[in-house]
């Protein structure tokens, strides 16, 4: 399956350090077996890609994010060695792809943008093709027609894109982000119910207007456990040892840089903490990162012992968790007092 990363820092990054550098980026992650929870396939070959907000805020090159995708295997593409050794951004969004719905396409390489927005996903939608016609009476005639390809998610960014009061905007808050993703989810899991489709779907979307992050671990089920998501913040995320073997820093009580993962991108199990399963991460623009779980019918609170026994098999199924939990690389201490998000 798919995996993707996030990267939002105070100071631009060097893309080389978070794609093709170290040993345990999605990259490596992506042909090399030993190193993924998906162990269905060799290799997670059918594309990837690869977006960036100008670090300058060059007013001729506008505030649009830029999208370098391909069709070829991201650990063999010359191309993107190249760019990555030569551009630095302060927000990056990266995803490789594994095919399971929509053809071998540029036009279905993650991430797409429409105006300041760009967005993602890992996961999918249940038996789409069910729901597909029903999702697009909902768009305009312009949200329609700038779907370029014929995945499930990218239809999901033109649902979230109908949720926003203007998609059109020049800015987004936080808030404003936040509920149109809600409401995308709570839209989708509307349209599958009515269809009487019993599988879940798996949501873990991202959006970013290059200010703020917005990404979610949600699958439409109180008894099974949501793709994997990680985070980890900190002062420096640099190369310690020879041969690629990273680790995030903290000097201080400031958060210099937030990463958000399908998987660790580390060896270092400090550096990482698990996103719950049908919690929503906000990074707002002056780097705090919150997260709020979203209360809905499969919302299943911390003091059910049912929130600590979510099944593994199904998204495992999916290559998408591990069917047997490492929680050595949980830590513990995670507060349980955030806010509270009601669809």
């Amino acid at each position: 399956m798919c995996r993707f990363v996030i990267y939002k820092g105070t100071s631009p990054v060097q893309l080389s350090h978070l794609l093709t550098r170290p040993c345990h980026s999605i990259i490596n992650q992506a042909f090399d077996s030993r190193l993924r929870l998906d162990h269905r396939r060799p290799i997670n070959g059918d594309g990837f890609g690869v977006g960036w907000y100008d670090s300058k805020h060059d007013e001729e090159l506008g505030d649009h994010p830029c999208i370098f995708t391909s069709v070829t295997p991201a650990w063999n593409n010359v191309n993107l060695v190249r760019l990555a050794e030569k551009t630095r951004s302060p927000l990056v969004f990266a995803h490789v792809r594994a095919t399971t719905a929509g053809s071998l396409s540029l036009d279905n390489c993650h991430p797409w943008s429409f105006g300041k927005l760009m967005f993602m996903h890992n996961g999918g939608i249940a038996e789409f093709h069910r729901i597909k016609r029903r999702l697009q009476t909902y768009l305009s005639d312009e949200l329609f027609n700038m779907v370029s390809g014929n995945t499930d998610s990218q239809w999901a960014f033109a649902l979230f894109l109908s949720k926003l009061p203007d998609p059109h905007a020049k800015s987004f808050t936080p808030n404003v982000l936040r509920r149109a993703m809600m409401d995308t989810i709570a839209h989708i899991n509307e349209m599958t119910e009515a269809e009487h489709i019993i599988e879940p779907s798996l949501m873990n979307f991202c959006v970013t207007d290059g200010e703020s992050v917005i990404a979610t671990r949600y699958i439409s089920s109180r008894h099974e456990e949501a793709a994997s998501l990680w985070f980890s913040s900190g002062t420096t995320f640099s190369e310690y040892a020879d041969g690629g073997h990273y680790k995030m820093s903290k000097m201080d009580k400031r958060e210099n840089i937030i990463m958000i993962a399908s998987e660790p991108l580390t060896f270092e199990k400090a550096d990482w903490m698990e996103i719950k399963t049908n919690h929503m991460v906000v990074i707002t623009p002056k780097m705090n990162l919150l997260q709020f779980p979203i209360v809905d019918k499969y919302y299943v609170p911390p003091s059910d012992p049912a929130a600590l026994n979510r099944g593994t098999e199904f998204a495992a199924s999916k290559g998408l968790l591990s069917p047997h939990r490492d929680v050595s690389i949980r830590p513990a201490g995670v507060a349980e007092n955030f806010p509270v998000l009601v669809i």
